[in-house]
């Protein structure tokens, strides 16, 4: 029996081509402006650790002055200076905890004639890459002796080793890092969290693929080696011991496996920030500990422009699903006695309606498969923007099908006004005005 509607569905589409190009045009336009603005989104707001996020925190104090503080308003500074990261740190309080900071790399090629470039590097802890599930494809992290003892050691990304040793297993050999050798310990699989979580704050890129180089904390400084963020809160002249100085320039992220671990740690927080006030280090009280998300959040990593597109492209849809209505029912009106043929034939209300759903369904899908392309042209226009995400703008599996979702729904809200109107047409006025 629905094999009969949709034959009867397809043949009157066939009747009124120009209004059925019409009605598939304006949900597919409506489609695809929904489904570019709604992937970019997506793309901006996923969960970049989706496996951990809710165990992953990353833990904020104050050590400014009182000027300008309001209490329990004033947020606590994204970042902290090396001495409270490192006190926290050693205090073992989390199941593993990281301090890191960013920093602009030079790599030395292997051949002579090639000059060198840089490229974004890390420098961290040992815990740094279990914390964070870091997958390796040769060898693996150093260890926290290693970081103590300040050990020569990186791990590098797949695309550097890809440029720098052909892709082979280069654990053991040596790369130039800013003008000092460093022995490799591990190379990764492809790693670059969308968006790349554990730089925020730290002046890093949102999005992109991923950093180049991760290098022991200590060792990096040791070879002078400077962050890219620095804010200070005192005056300084001396910017090359940024361990002993009045500035912020490392983050700081623990694991933290339950929410009774959580409320530990953040009690911990909170008493380490009491002592430092009882000895004259800090003025302000004020605390935070963010999950990965709420930390996202926070820093509003998403733009509130991504938001406002999804919502006017959503508001277009409506009016597109508005005018399909409008469509459906002029086309409903020029079948009136049709309807009224089939009616006195024996045809039931509930078999008008369905076929004049099935017909919507019809036009809905056909609009999908049009709005897809409409899609896939505006992600790639998104592609060709200058923003660090524009390289990740493709249609997934998962907005794939949602595509003929939004489609056949919004397809079968629009037929549903029509539909109705058709099967409760008297039968009677139509059989005498024919």
């Amino acid at each position: 029996m629905f094999g009969y509607y949709i034959d009867i569905a397809v043949r009157s589409l066939r009747r009124n081509k120009v209004l059925t190009a019409l009605m598939i045009l304006t949900l597919a336009m409506g489609i695809g402006a929904s489904i570019t603005t709604l992937t970019v989104l997506k793309l901006l707001s996923g969960d970049p650790i989706p496996q951990k996020s809710a165990r992953l925190f990353y833990p904020q104090i104050d050590p400014n002055t009182l000027d300008g503080y309001v209490a329990d308003k004033t947020k606590p500074d994204t970042i902290m200076t090396y001495t409270d990261a490192m006190s926290l740190l050693h205090a073992h309080r989390a199941k593993r905890q990281a301090v890191m900071a960013l920093t602009q790399a030079k790599i030395v090629p292997q051949h002579a004639n090639d000059h060198p470039y840089f490229t974004d590097g890390v420098m961290t802890t040992a815990d740094f890459f279990g914390m964070f599930d870091v997958p390796f494809q040769y060898g693996g992290s150093w260890t926290a002796d290693d970081d103590e003892s300040r050990a020569p050691l990186v791990v590098i990304a797949d695309f550097l080793n890809e440029k720098m040793f052909g892709g082979g297993n280069s654990v053991g050999k040596i790369i130039r890092i800013n003008d000092h050798d460093f022995r490799i310990v591990g190379v990764l699989k492809h790693w670059a969290p969308q968006p790349r979580f554990y730089t925020q704050g730290l002046a890093g890129r949102d999005y992109g693929d991923g950093d180049a180089v991760f290098m022991p904390l200590q060792t990096a400084r040791s070879m002078d080696m400077g962050p890219q963020d620095t804010e200070c809160f005192a005056s300084v002249t001396d910017v090359q011991h940024l361990e002993t100085a009045p500035c912020e320039w490392v983050g700081l992220w623990v694991e933290l496996d339950d929410s009774a671990a959580v409320a530990q740690y953040k009690s911990f927080l909170d008493g380490y920030v009491r002592q430092q006030i009882n000895l004259g280090r800090f003025k302000r009280s004020d605390t935070a500990l963010l999950d990965v998300m709420g930390w996202l959040s926070d820093q509003q990593v998403v733009p509130d422009d991504a938001k406002l597109q999804v919502y006017l492209a959503f508001g277009f849809l409506l009016i597109c699903v508005v005018n399909t209505v409008g469509l459906l029912l002029a086309k409903c009106l020029r079948r009136s006695r049709e309807i009224g043929v089939r009616r006195a034939l024996g045809a039931t209300r509930g078999a008008i309606f369905t076929q004049f759903m099935v017909e919507a369904g019809i036009v809905g899908l056909t609009g999908g498969l049009l709005g897809l392309v409409l899609a896939e042209l505006g992600l790639l226009g998104v592609r060709h923007e200058p923003a660090e995400y524009a390289s990740l703008a493709y249609l997934d599996i998962e907005m794939f099908l949602l595509t003929f979702v939004v489609a056949l729904v919004a397809s079968l809200i629009a037929g549903l006004l029509p539909a109705w109107r058709a099967c409760v047409m008297a039968p009677a006025p139509q059989l005498k005005a024919a």
